[in-house]
């Protein structure tokens, strides 16, 4: 059975991923279940922080011109697709984390960071403590309305799991589980999902190439 890959993540994400796939000679359904939308902030004082830490290419697709203001911190990314974005965003980026916010924050604690500044997703994970001295939320996800047909058409598939978020809205829709496998990007996006389905498997690390990789072994 050549299962297609079902990619839920949001746009312009889910175009880029699913371009991946295809290039690699699977089918790909794209069915975001969530649209991001930037929100109101207000910049803080950089002075204020010894560091910026991004777990998501959103914060600085969203930022705006705020993100300016921040430019002279050094950066701590979650994944390749978050560093290159604040990159061309001309900020400074000393880390690239592979085991998500939890290890990133360790990571940054390790070479000296006292008081990071978090740009985040109004939704998040990571909160304010520790070597985490503030939390800006500079964007929203909120979930898309999906179709009783978009539904049906996951039966069989593949499905993408890139957030524990997306995990539970997964769940949340999906009455019928047992023929549909999970590919999440970590053990907290798959817990999330919960049980029933034909099968789950978590990438070898947290990125989307390697959730790829992942995803194409089990299509077969």
């Amino acid at each position: 059975m050549n299962r297609p890959i079902a990619v839920l993540r949001p746009e312009p994400g889910n175009r880029i991923t699913a371009a991946a796939i295809e290039g690699r000679g699977r089918r790909a359904i794209r069915l975001p279940l969530f649209a991001t939308r930037p929100i109101a902030w207000g910049v803080p004082d950089a002075a204020a922080f010894d560091a910026l830490i991004l777990t998501s290419a959103n914060a600085v697709r969203w930022a705006g011109e705020g993100l300016a203001a921040l430019q002279g911190l050094p950066v701590y990314a979650v994944g390749e697709a978050t560093a290159s974005a604040a990159r061309r965003a001309h900020l400074d980026v000393v880390d690239v984390g592979s085991a998500g916010a939890t290890a990133l924050v360790n990571q940054a604690a390790a070479a000296g960071v006292r008081r990071a500044l978090h740009l985040a997703g109004r939704e998040r994970t990571l909160e304010a403590g520790g070597i985490v001295a503030a939390v800006v939320p500079v964007y929203a996800s909120e979930a898309l309305p999906i179709a009783a047909a978009e539904i049906a058409a996951l039966a069989g598939s593949v499905a993408l799991i890139q957030s524990a978020r997306a995990g539970a809205r997964l769940a949340e829709i999906v009455p019928d589980r047992a023929s549909i496998i999970v590919a999440a990007v970590s053990a907290a996006a798959a817990a999330a999902a919960g049980t029933g389905w034909a099968g789950v498997a978590v990438a070898s690390h947290p990125e989307t190439e390697a959730l790829i990789d992942t995803a194409i072994a089990l299509c077969d």
